[in-house]
């Protein structure tokens, strides 16, 4: 099937008209495809190549429509940094309509009824790195909206100089967040709480129909799913930047990538985003950040929930949800198949010695997944030995505690531990390229994002060390 003969559906709007505002799209001017991630489109269905759908860069440009589709734009309310926001919504998100599971929706279309003072625009730097890194954090099994074309323009967005617009169409299987919760709690509307809660368990949660207590199990799903996918940001290393409550999927999912990064050499105190002075969204506060927002979410269900029974949930279920799958990770990440009394010790001396060492957190691993007792290709890597010398002594003795044959302990890390990480400075080199209108690398890098812990052999630039002023930047959450 071809992308342009989709027909959609619109089941949010069955919902009451306080949840949306219709909107057209504001094509861009003199659009034109940058790339298009073929893998995504298998979601809807759509098996013909995209880049060779002549109606694609119409109906992203918005001038062209999907069958059925209706377009419109979602209300709902937020905690940002902390402070309660009582409307904000899709400020320049543009719904198409639902297919096959997937909403779709166009980023940088246009102003909406909720864009305030914005344009409603997205520009080129910003709509690359989205649709970047929605496609890697697919590729490394971290839950994630998805990214189906990137199209670019000759349309001018202010923002701190000039930039090109470009336009994003985007994937998810749901867009409602804890806002669209908090913004009906807010107002006093408990019916359309009420509305919206059986929407999100159609949509998200359908296992759930009949059951008793349907409210409070679906609370426990999301909370569920939220830990789950910040035991995966942990784990390799992801630092979102912007955990606000609107910026929280209902079913855990990663959305909205701003001024995002992984980590370079491994900081636990690593803020990426600038304009958070205080460090609310560091790195290793990001796991508290969403236990934070979910008992905001508690707070916005309790018209239909028990407000104690939920925070009991909240308690028992984050943790030990959060807990589980990291240490899943990081034993398989550590190349160890058995639990020994000593791991935890173990396992906190390797994140301090990292720490310590100024080591890139992604490459110690890619290079741990082939230690054979040399340490030379590990400490050669870092700025400071010691610690991690001794660690690596001590890691070679636990080892001898696994019946796993060095060369299948290799196979089975090299699986968990990516070569190709996504990281700020080979983003920006992307982007500078395709601002004179060089859009190879972008498709070079969508190449490793869907399969980052394959071998490339000529893509293997993608993967070259951080030149030391690139470490560890802070980024604007202007885009």
């Amino acid at each position: 099937m071809k992308f342009s003969d989709l027909k959609l559906t619109t089941p949010y709007l069955k919902l009451s008209a306080l949840f949306y505002d219709r909107v057209e799209p504001t094509p861009l001017q003199k659009p034109f495809l940058i790339a298009v991630s073929q893998e995504a489109a298998k979601l809807l269905g759509v098996d013909e190549k995209l880049d060779e759908d002549e109606a694609l860069v119409s109906i992203v440009n918005g001038v062209k429509k999907l069958q059925n589709s209706e377009t419109f734009s979602m209300c709902y309310a937020g905690h940002q940094f902390g402070y309660f926001v009582p409307r904000l919504g899709d400020g320049r998100a543009i719904n198409l309509g639902k297919v096959n599971g997937q909403n779709l929706q166009l980023k940088g279309a246009g102003r909406t009824l909720y864009s305030r003072n914005g344009d409603g625009r997205a520009v080129l730097r910003s709509s690359i790195r989205e649709f970047l890194m929605s496609e890697a954090m697919y590729g490394l099994g971290i839950p994630t909206s998805r990214a189906l074309a990137l199209i670019g323009s000759e349309s001018k967005v202010a923002r701190e100089r000039w930039e090109k617009g470009a336009i994003v169409l985007r994937l998810s299987p749901t867009w409602v967040r804890f806002g669209t919760f908090e913004y009906f709690n807010a107002k006093g509307e408990h019916e359309k709480l009420q509305e919206l809660a059986d929407y999100v368990i159609d949509e998200s949660f359908p296992e759930l129909k009949a059951q008793e207590g349907i409210y409070l199990k679906m609370y426990a799903k999301i909370v569920k799913n939220t830990a789950e996918t910040l035991a995966k940001w942990q784990a390799y290393g992801f630092n979102h930047g912007v955990m606000n409550t609107d910026n929280m999927s209902i079913d855990g999912r990663t959305i909205d990538y701003g001024p995002f990064s992984f980590l370079d050499d491994y900081d636990k105190e690593y803020v990426c985003n600038h304009t958070d002075q205080e460090g609310r969204y560091s790195f290793k506060n990001q796991p508290g950040i969403a236990h934070w927002n979910l008992g905001e979410l508690a707070k916005a269900l309790s018209p239909i929930v028990k407000y104690d029974a939920a925070l009991q949930i909240l308690d028992e279920v984050f943790g030990a949800s959060y807990e589980t799958l990291y240490s899943q990770i990081m034993y398989e990440r550590m190349g160890l198949q058995t639990q020994q009394e000593n791991d935890r010790e173990l396992f906190s001396w390797m994140l301090g010695a990292l720490q310590s060492a100024v080591i890139d957190y992604n490459d110690f691993f890619r290079k741990l997944s082939l230690f054979d007792g040399d340490k030379s290709a590990i400490l050669e890597c870092c700025v400071y030995r010691n610690q991690l010398d001794e660690w690596l002594d001590v890691y070679m003795l636990r080892l001898e505690k696994e019946s796993l044959s060095a060369e299948m302990r290799h196979k089975k890390m090299l699986h968990v531990n990516p070569k190709y990480i996504l990281k700020n400075h080979i983003l920006q080199e992307a982007i500078q390229k395709a601002e004179v209108d060089d859009f190879s690398m972008v498709n070079d890098l969508l190449k490793v994002a869907l399969a980052p812990f394959d071998e490339h052999k000529e893509l293997e630039y993608l993967c070259k060390p951080v030149p030391m002023e690139a470490k560890n930047i802070k980024l604007s959450c202007s885009s």
